[in-house]
């Protein structure tokens, strides 16, 4: 990624030329994952307030990139919040050498961030691989120890959780190239309208 100057403890200057591989994907999905110091919202409402702009352009947080372009602005930054260890129960699906599969409830926050520090999956992963006697992955940084993907807080459901670099690296490839397949179940109350 291109350097990202801080210019003050809330926003840095950044400004970078999207590549090859960046082709067609959405601009909000594309700096999520270029830019680990601001959450989805809040790079959606730099998008949408003209903080961020592409080719000097105001642009839609849905914009299909173009190899190319240019995306320049002020990004928000807050510095990453380092999950703690919790004693929280963990509801374990599947644990190997190489990753641990989780049934995370709703209600909880995936990891620390945004006003929430403690009571988060990142808290408790970190509380039960310290217990093993098991290193922390670096990859996916303090704030997310071996996370490669989320559940909203309000979603329930499986996560996995890498346990080593080398896992995390191989999971976030899958999930980059879609080839994890999810499945959702959604349970509503009344009659849905188109």
């Amino acid at each position: 990624m291109s350097p990202m100057v801080y210019d003050h403890d809330e926003t840095a200057s950044l400004s970078l030329t999207v590549p090859s591989d960046a082709h067609d994907q959405r601009l909000d999905l594309y700096l999520v994952a270029q830019i680990n110091t601001a959450s989805r919202s809040a790079i959606q409402r730099a998008i949408n307030n003209g903080s961020l702009t592409v080719n000097g352009q105001i642009k839609k947080p849905s914009h299909r990139l173009s190899t190319g372009e240019i995306i320049a602005g002020l990004v928000p930054h807050a510095p990453p919040i380092a999950a703690q260890p919790e004693a929280i129960p963990l509801d374990i699906v599947h644990e190997d050498d190489a990753v641990i599969v989780i049934n995370k409830p709703a209600g909880m926050v995936t990891h620390p961030g945004a006003g929430v520090v403690s009571g988060t999956l990142a808290n408790a992963l970190v509380y039960h691989l310290q217990q093993q006697a098991h290193a922390l992955p670096k990859r996916g940084g303090s704030s997310r120890p071996g996370i490669v993907h989320r559940l909203d807080v309000g979603t329930s459901g499986l996560i996995v959780v890498a346990k080593t670099d080398l896992a995390h690296l191989r999971l976030s490839e899958q999930f980059e190239a879609r080839t994890v397949h999810k499945r959702y179940l959604a349970l509503v109350y009344g009659a849905l309208q188109e």
